[in-house]
């Protein structure tokens, strides 16, 4: 009686063991398959395309003040950030060796003087012998080319002279303009090399209340920005905040960085309160088209491809001739738009403000999810693109419409411990 109540008990105990088992191999069987469409509703809204791209804050007039002679810097004026008027001192070099250069050139001209006035008295002597017919017009001649060579050498000792007070008016080096020092590059004590190119001294900017961005739109992105549109940004400094500007120029000077061609667009930008400082990086995004109270569908639906395998699509299958809009929908080399990026003809999804160039206007096929949970095949014809929504032109699609955006899926329950059933029971 005993060993068959153990044999019962041990089959007792195996059953329970399979059907747990069964139970555990069903759940995974069927967590993460796809059971339904994912889907939105065709509705009206705000299309707005945009191009992106960096640039460098930096005031709309800064002047580089140099020294137009070398010599030791004696004095400093102004420092960092110091305002100051057109004409103020801002440096002064060391003016002695200037100093005993014009003094030099004072006395080579009292020389010249002197020279030229000796010339002229023997001039007119030969002058007068000659009147009296005591000389000869040989020497009359000579005393003549004599004193005009002195009369040259006053003229070069006076331009010596004036040129030696020029640099010595140099060694005192002002603002050329109103406006902040934006930097200074040297010390009391340093030495100032003119020799070649004037060293810059200090970097000026006029008014830090006016700013302007320049931001390196690439060539792809250029035809699209006019002159006039409107700018917005963001810096580091202020995150949460965003900036507005207006395109005041696109420049022709292309730059070329890793065989990536780009244009700089100079942005005007009111700063009144001077938060926005020199050499700040800035986010641009530049406005190029708008759209309003257009129907508009996700660039996800233009992406979407439904599966051949699945019930729904089998069914939609089987009510579409052979041939017809289903089958023309689904992409053979690629040439689905909505694959490459899903917006504004295919390229709007990868980066906000790029439909694709070639086939925008070319239809698109979007599915469209029945009251019997069926696929119907929607030709569209799109629009620019906000990188998220896209505008829909033409095509049967009407407001309210749910659009397939992807599939559904079941939550992947997790398995039990190893031993846990064991334990369990």
């Amino acid at each position: 009686m005993r060993g068959h109540f153990v044999l019962m008990k041990q089959s007792t105990f195996r059953m329970l063991i399979t059907v747990a088992l069964i139970a555990i191999a069903a759940c995974k069987g069927t967590g993460g398959k796809a059971t339904g469409y994912k889907t939105e509703a065709v509705a009206r809204g705000v299309v707005t395309m945009t191009v992106t791209a960096t640039g460098t804050i930096s005031a709309v007039t800064t002047v580089q003040v140099g020294s137009q002679v070398s010599g030791v810097i004696a004095r400093l004026y102004v420092d960092f950030n110091s305002r100051v008027k057109k004409g103020q001192l801002l440096a002064e070099l060391d003016p002695t060796p200037f100093q005993q250069t014009v003094e030099q050139r004072r006395a080579d001209l009292t020389k010249a003087q002197v020279d030229a006035a000796n010339f002229q008295v023997t001039l007119n002597r030969q002058r007068r012998l000659v009147a009296a017919g005591l000389t000869s017009q040989a020497d009359l001649d000579a005393a003549k080319t004599s004193y005009d060579g002195a009369a040259a050498q006053v003229q070069q000792a006076n331009a010596a002279m004036k040129q030696a007070q020029t640099n010595l008016q140099y060694t005192k080096i002002a603002s050329p303009i109103d406006g902040i020092v934006a930097d200074r590059q040297y010390d009391v004590g340093q030495t100032v090399a003119a020799s070649f190119s004037a060293p810059t001294l200090f970097t000026i900017a006029q008014d830090l209340t006016k700013m302007q961005v320049q931001a390196d739109v690439d060539q792809s992105d250029i035809g699209r920005v006019q002159v006039g549109q409107i700018a917005r940004f963001t810096v580091d400094a202020y995150p949460e905040e965003e900036f507005r500007g207006k395109i005041k120029e696109i420049r022709l000077n292309a730059t070329v960085t890793q065989n990536v061609v780009s244009y700089p667009v100079m942005v005007d930008v009111p700063n009144p309160d001077e938060r926005l400082r020199p050499k700040m990086t800035a986010n641009v995004t530049i406005d190029v088209a708008q759209v309003r109270a257009v129907l508009r569908i996700p660039n996800a639906a233009l992406r979407f491809r439904p599966d051949t395998a699945s019930p729904a699509t089998s069914t939609a299958a089987a009510r579409t001739p052979a041939g017809g809009p289903l089958a023309a929908a689904i992409p053979t080399g690629g040439g689905g738009g909505g694959r490459r990026g899903g917006g504004g003809g295919g390229f709007g999804g990868a980066a906000a403000g790029m439909p694709r160039p070639a086939a925008q206007k070319k239809a698109q096929t979007v599915y469209v999810l029945g009251a019997d949970s069926s696929l119907k095949p929607v030709q569209v014809k799109t629009g620019i693109t906000d990188g998220h929504y896209t505008q829909i032109l033409s095509g049967e699609l009407k407001e309210g419409d749910k659009v397939v955006i992807g599939m559904q899926t079941s939550k992947v329950e997790s398995a039990p411990p190893p031993g846990g059933g064991r334990r369990g029971f």
